[in-house]
């Protein structure tokens, strides 16, 4: 016997939520899913229809009282900070909402927002502009600077011809220094003059590889990087150069963490449909190849951990706060997503990217 709804289909505003959305009944049974929430399963709302709603959505809260209470009440029911998962995948912290339909009172509304992409979002909106602003002064600051510190140096240098070693310590100081700054300038110039990317099909593993032979030879040397892939990945659309700069960046981040003592950086992949971002200038999009960087470092200090990916902020002594800015300004063109999870022993940068064009996907490079 056919499942038939008691609810009748969403229009076109349901379709639009971009969280997680379910009807369910007074069995506890889904009758609609919303597209986002179909990704959220991973599965199709024509075969989740019927099915027991907390057979696939296994939340950490009583959500038969809940329900009960939201019909009881006819009236919305909010339950935050809570872990759900489907069973397939690590719990995620989001915040629950509950509302009664009032034409049906037999049904309820499950709202569901995850709580990293919502905030991370709502920083980013927050600073977007000055950020942007920031970097623009920054910029025209680093090049006029550049100049008078090349002569600072030049300056220290002859004074230290005629000088004691004690008091060429002092000159040597002041090269050091200025040798540093302009270092750092030329990183905001970086910054602020990355290109647009010449995006083509790329083989995820292909960039990842390139960046690991370089970090090995270089800045990770006393490193151990294990490969943990998934070899069945499509291409992505990304301009290959950029994408290898990410992963280059990231390694680097993982590799100065773990300092001198060494310690291990585990580069993983793999498929997950369950991410999906929404813009304001077009319609939602997947972002199902997954790159995990992962270390075991002694973690992100909790007072930056939400801003990690701002310009000029760094947990390390002399640190630019460029490098993981650059990173998410790169993912942000190529229409990807990039998270972060630290604790002390385990940091996990990870990043989402779309998949190829069918069309071009095989001239992946």
């Amino acid at each position: 016997m056919t499942y038939r709804p008691p609810y009748p289909v969403p229009g076109v505003v349901w379709a639009s939520l971009p969280i997680p959305a379910f009807l369910i009944d007074t069995a506890g049974r889904f009758t609609e899913v919303n597209p986002a929430g179909e990704l959220f399963l991973n599965a199709s709302a024509r075969t989740l229809t019927g099915v027991p709603a907390f057979d696939r959505l296994h939340i950490d809260a009583p959500m038969d009282e809940a329900l009960l209470r939201a019909r009881a009440n006819r009236a919305p029911l909010f339950i935050n900070d809570v872990d759900v998962t489907t069973g397939e995948r690590a719990p995620v912290q989001c915040n629950i909402q509950i509302a009664p339909m009032h034409d049906n009172p037999a049904v309820v509304m499950l709202l569901i927002s995850p709580r990293e992409i919502a905030d991370r979002l709502g920083r980013s909106m927050q600073v977007k502009s000055a950020a942007k602003s920031a970097i623009g002064m920054a910029e025209m600051l680093a090049h006029e600077i550049k100049n008078p510190l090349a002569g600072i140096t030049g300056a220290a240098q002859l004074l230290s011809m005629g000088l004691g070693n004690e008091d060429r310590e002092l000159t040597d100081l002041i090269v050091e220094e200025t040798r540093r700054i302009v270092k750092l300038l030329e990183q905001v110039e970086q910054f602020g003059n990355l290109r647009p990317p010449d995006r083509r099909a790329v083989n995820i593993h292909d960039a990842l590889d390139r960046a690991r032979k370089s970090a090995l030879v270089g800045f990770a040397a006393n490193m151990t990087i294990i490969e943990d892939y998934d070899p069945s990945l499509p291409a992505t659309w990304a301009d290959p150069d950029q994408l290898m700069q990410v992963f280059l960046n990231l390694i680097k981040n993982a590799a100065e963490a773990a300092g001198p003592k060494g310690g291990t950086i585990r580069l993983r992949s793999f498929y997950d449909l369950s991410l999906r971002l929404r813009r304001k200038d077009g319609p939602g999009a997947a972002l199902p190849l997954q790159i995990e960087i992962i270390d075991n470092g002694p973690g992100i200090p909790p007072d930056i951990a939400n801003d990690i990916f701002e310009p000029f902020v760094s947990g390390r002594e002399n640190g630019t706060g460029l490098g993981l800015a650059l990173v998410s300004k790169i993912i942000s063109d190529h229409d990807g997503w990039i998270a972060v999870d630290s604790v002390p022993g385990r940091t996990v940068f990870r990043v989402s990217l779309p998949v190829a064009p069918k069309d071009k996907a095989q001239k992946a490079t």
